[in-house]
Formats: C-alpha cells, sequence, structure tokens
C-alpha cells in the first residue's frame, strides 16, 4: 500500500469516527439513564482512541501510540468502571429533572452543531486528516458545556466534562499531525483523572448530606 492511499484511507476513517463520535454525543443529550450515558461516554471515548492511533499509523508517530493506550485504559475502561461503582453506590439511576426536555435539548444541540462547523469553515485547510473534524471537535466543546448546564446531577456533569476533554484532543489531532506535545497530553490526561476521582468524592458527599445529586441543593449551604 503506497503513502498516498495509506493517508487517504486514514483520512476517511478519522472522518467516519470522529462523525460516530457526535453522533453518540447527541444520544448522551436525550439519554437519561446514568449507566447508558456512562457506557455511551466509554464508546466516546473508545471512537477517539481509535483516531489516535489512525493518526498514529498514517504519521508514524510513536508518542501518539501512548496516547491512544492512555485514552483506552483511562478512559474506555478505568473511569466507566469508577462512575458505574459511584452510581450504583449512591443507588440514583437517572437524570430526573434536566432544565430542557429532549426535543428541545436537539434542537439547541442542532444550532450549536451549526454554530460549530460555521466557526471552523475558515481553518478546514489546517485539518491534517479528516474532513470537518474539527468542526466536530467544537461542537463536541459546545454541547458539552450545554450538557454541564443543562443536568442538574453532579454525575452528568462530570461526564459533561469528559466529553469537553475529548473535544479538546480531537482538536489537538484535527489541527497537528502529532497531536499536543506527550508531556501536555500527559498532564492533561492525568489531571482529568484527579478531577473525576475528587469530583467523584464530592458527589458522594453531596448524596450524603441532601439524599440528592441536585448541585442547585448547594445554594443551601449560603448563609
Amino acid at each position: 500500500m503506497n503513502l498516498l492511499s495509506t493517508i487517504e484511507i486514514s483520512s476517511q476513517l478519522v472522518t467516519l469516527m470522529a462523525a460516530l463520535m457526535l453522533v453518540v454525543q447527541l444520544l448522551m443529550v436525550v439519554q437519561r439513564m446514568l449507566f447508558t450515558n456512562i457506557r455511551l461516554f466509554a464508546i466516546q471515548s473508545l471512537l477517539l482512541a481509535g483516531i489516535a492511533t489512525v493518526v498514529a499509523y498514517a504519521h508514524h508517530a510513536g508518542h501518539v501510540y501512548i496516547v491512544a493506550v492512555l485514552t483506552f485504559i483511562g478512559k474506555v475502561l478505568f473511569l466507566p468502571w469508577l462512575l458505574n461503582r459511584l452510581v450504583r453506590r449512591i443507588q440514583i439511576h437517572q437524570e430526573i429533572e434536566p432544565l430542557l426536555n429532549a426535543p428541545a435539548s436537539m434542537l439547541v444541540c442542532g444550532g450549536l452543531t451549526l454554530l460549530g462547523y460555521v466557526v471552523a469553515r475558515p481553518f478546514t485547510s489546517l485539518e491534517r486528516l479528516g474532513n470537518n473534524t474539527l468542526a466536530v471537535a467544537i461542537t463536541l466543546l459546545l454541547t458539552g458545556f450545554f450538557l454541564m448546564i443543562n443536568r442538574r446531577k453532579a454525575i452528568t456533569q462530570v461526564l459533561a466534562l469528559l466529553t469537553i476533554e475529548n473535544g479538546v484532543m480531537l482538536a489537538a489531532v484535527a489541527l497537528t499531525s502529532y497531536g499536543m506535545p506527550l508531556v501536555v497530553e500527559l498532564g492533561i490526561f492525568f489531571d482529568v483523572m484527579v478531577a473525576v476521582m475528587v469530583l467523584g468524592i464530592l458527589v458522594y458527599r453531596i448524596r450524603e448530606s441532601f439524599a440528592s445529586m441536585d448541585t442547585s441543593k448547594l445554594n443551601q449551604l449560603k448563609g
């Protein structure tokens, strides 16, 4: 297989997996069951690990293989296991009262997706592999912020934070041939791991103190 066909096939694979990441993100927006949301996050992270593997193979970038392996171990195996354990422990299995219902949320996310493509359009020439990968990354960031605002349960806000980090990593892969420098990626990766573990403890404490995971109840701590 010559270099040109390798790059072309790699580009198509990256485009396909990036599009599937966006589909999974939209499913998370309308999904209320916490276990299902955690599985969807694991699938999205698996697709991200796949994109990193393709980029590493296409550009012979050895350190991107390390990022792919860490993403698989951390976000596909460890964090979903940790979050599933937390959900079983607090015994709350679904998001009951999002600020916007599913149809309104999909409408908002449709607008955010359009905005992501408009914002990314001037930079499409900078993409190394795949088409509209940067647009998908920006859309993941925007819809991740929307998820954090729309959901009241602390654990779904943790998942939203993780999807934002997936968007940041996808943007790094889209704009460069080799992703961010390894030391930066490792720093972000371990920061996210620590943040999720701390937030997991916080979720448990909120549940213990208020018999709920609704973060709006933290307002009761005022005065």
